[in-house]
């Protein structure tokens, strides 16, 4: 939008977006302008090539230096552990497809160096885009930071920084990186709002961290609101209110002020067990992708890891890590971890999506192809790798293996049969290895849902992913903005999927845990632990508010109010009467009035 353009705003107008950071920002809002960026790709002679190359050699040195003296500044505790992500942006810039492909590409087609960056910024976002999981997909919003920081050091450009405000403000911004957002002042920048973005992306997580309340996915909040305009942004729904009247603003004012005493009353809980009133015990923990996170998961009291996502340990470098790689970076998770277990699912990614080397034709539907344990039982050698990696870790600690995207009981016995002949291998070599280490599978596609009995009778214990799961019950993809409203968690197919899961694990006597994002939601897991869950795997920064709720409830109650719902026949219904019961039964829990 230029400065020309007047936009007139109604007195509290509401945008709503996706809830990334929860918190309530009341403030004036300051406008970051970063126009993209026009990119000419063009043709060079021969004798072109090396300088431009030495140009983009050149970007990528400064882009280092910049991410280097961010992470060098950062001595806010509350985000030393989260520096992973500025390394996880430098092992990018140390990326063979995006540096290696960028000067191939000056090179043998003779363009530009700003040409040829940008057609390999296109194809690495293509590729996230097709990835079926939220989180992975989400990292496209990594590589975007990354390119446009790479791409304005080419061209000569400077990004407008975010420091050394004069007064507080809510950001609005088309995208902000993790750079722009660990230098946050927490007392000059009290929110921010921007175009894209998701709730698992690297800048949304940090926000959560610093405590700063973000909006993301309003798609096009940069073009409606101006600088200097007053706002209130409520990072726990999602919504936005532009202009608002007095009484709105009074309202709201009385919303941040309860919010705030709930967070200081969670803190009383981190350190508490997690059992109901009448005595069931629940295990809560956390969900990570790097060991970096550790240790703010087990201060924020996290029993032990119920999902390490080991994909991004094949995402950076020429090609997979190896096996002492992976050893390594397990037995440190394990260690740190210990008493508690850790458990590690093994990789879950599809083709030359994340290990440039196994060149597989591109899928026309990737969510449903070679992905996940077919893919690693067609790359045997990385599946055995990884298999030994984490045996050897299991000396050290407990740990257990999590078998992904099962869909049948001779593909769950392929699985095992290699992690027998790994067992075997270092047993013959005389490697340490826990011979009880736990086996499990996730459940995720309708499948296995179908036949949890039978896959019971093979594994130690089921972990529900229930983010695919709800998108392959319900024919769904929640990233697609046309039909991601019939994303339901309370959708009656999901609970009655979940509850025959349950069923199965109970009648063969196994462990039963969820590590899908349902877990972390508060009033979604009180139906869980009625259903039987007894493990909750969720982002650390949610085991607070569930452990808060579960201390204050009666299982004996919960399990009355499920059997109302399960006879229920829309999702409205069932959140609605959820809502009813629990906010009747226990409004010292949930209605903020009673507070």
């Amino acid at each position: 939008m230029t400065a020309s353009v007047k936009i007139d705003i109604a007195e509290d107008t509401i945008l709503v977006g996706i809830a990334a950071s929860p918190g309530i920002a009341i403030s004036r809002s300051h406008l970051v302008n970063r126009a993209r960026m026009s990119v000419v790709e063009r043709r060079i002679s021969p004798a072109e090539v090396g300088p431009e190359i030495v140009a983009f050699k050149d970007a990528v040195d400064r882009s280092k230096a910049q991410l280097l003296a961010v992470q060098a500044k950062i001595d806010n505790p509350e985000l030393t552990e989260h520096l992973y992500i500025i390394d996880t942006h430098l092992l990018i810039l140390e990326d063979e497809m995006l540096i290696g492909e960028t000067i191939a590409l000056i090179r043998e087609d003779l363009i530009n160096a700003e040409g040829a960056l940008n057609r390999v910024l296109r194809k690495l976002r293509r590729m996230f885009d097709s990835l079926s999981d939220e989180y992975l997909r989400e990292r496209r919003s990594d590589v975007d930071s990354i390119g446009d920081r790479l791409m304005r050091n080419l061209l000569g450009e400077t990004r407008e920084t975010l420091t050394n405000m004069e007064d507080q403000v809510i950001i609005v911004a088309h995208d902000l990186s993790p750079a722009d957002t660990v230098q946050m002042d927490k007392s000059k920048i009290v929110g921010f709002v921007t175009n894209v973005g998701g709730r698992t992306s690297h800048t949304a997580i940090l926000a959560r961290s610093l405590g700063i309340p973000a909006v993301v996915g309003l798609e096009t909040v940069t073009s409606l609101v101006p600088g200097n305009l007053p706002m209130i942004i409520d990072g726990s729904s999602g919504t936005v209110i532009l202009k608002p009247s007095a009484e709105t603003f009074r309202e709201y004012l009385e919303k941040k002020q309860r919010y705030e005493y709930q967070e200081l009353e969670l803190l009383k809980f981190q350190d508490l067990s997690s059992v109901t009133i009448d005595g069931c015990e629940l295990a809560l923990r956390g969900n990570i992708d790097f060991i970096d996170e550790i240790p703010s998961a087990r201060e924020l009291g996290a029993q032990g890891i119920g999902l390490f996502r080991t994909e991004f340990l094949f995402m950076s470098g020429e090609g997979p890590p190896s096996e002492d790689d992976q050893y390594a970076i397990y037995r440190s998770a394990v260690e740190q971890m210990a008493p508690f277990p850790v458990t590690i699912r093994t990789l879950d990614v599809g083709g030359d999506k994340f290990v440039p080397e196994f060149n597989l034709d591109d899928e026309v539907n990737p969510a449903m192809g070679l992905r996940a344990v077919r893919f690693s039982l067609k790359e045997v050698n990385l599946f055995r790798a990884q298999l030994r990696a984490i045996l050897r870790a299991s000396a050290h600690g407990p740990v257990r293996v999590m078998f992904p995207m099962i869909s049948g009981v001779a593909e769950l016995r392929a699985c095992k049969l290699f992690w027998e002949k790994a067992r075997q291998e270092l047993e013959a070599e005389g490697v340490a290895f826990n011979a009880g280490i736990k086996v499990g599978v996730m459940i995720e596609t309708p499948a296995a849902v179908l036949i949890a009995d039978l896959l019971a009778k093979e594994v130690d214990f089921f972990s529900v992913g229930t983010n695919d799961l709800i998108q392959y019950c319900l024919a769904i993809d929640r990233s697609n903005e046309h039909v991601a409203y019939l994303y339901e968690p309370m959708h009656p197919a999901v609970l009655r999927a979940l509850q025959r899961v349950c069923e199965a694990a109970d009648a063969a006597d196994i462990e039963i845990g969820m590590c899908g994002e349902m877990a972390g939601e508060e009033l979604y897991s009180l139906v869980l632990i009625a259903l039987g869950f007894r493990e909750l795997s969720m982002n650390a920064s949610n085991i607070s508010r569930v452990k808060r709720i579960m201390r204050q409830i009666e299982l004996s109650e919960v399990r009355k109010i499920l059997d109302g719902l399960m006879a229920l026949s829309t999702s409205e219904e069932v959140v609605a009467a959820l809502e009813s019961e629990m906010f009747g039964r226990y409004p010292h829990i949930f209605d903020p009035s009673k507070i």
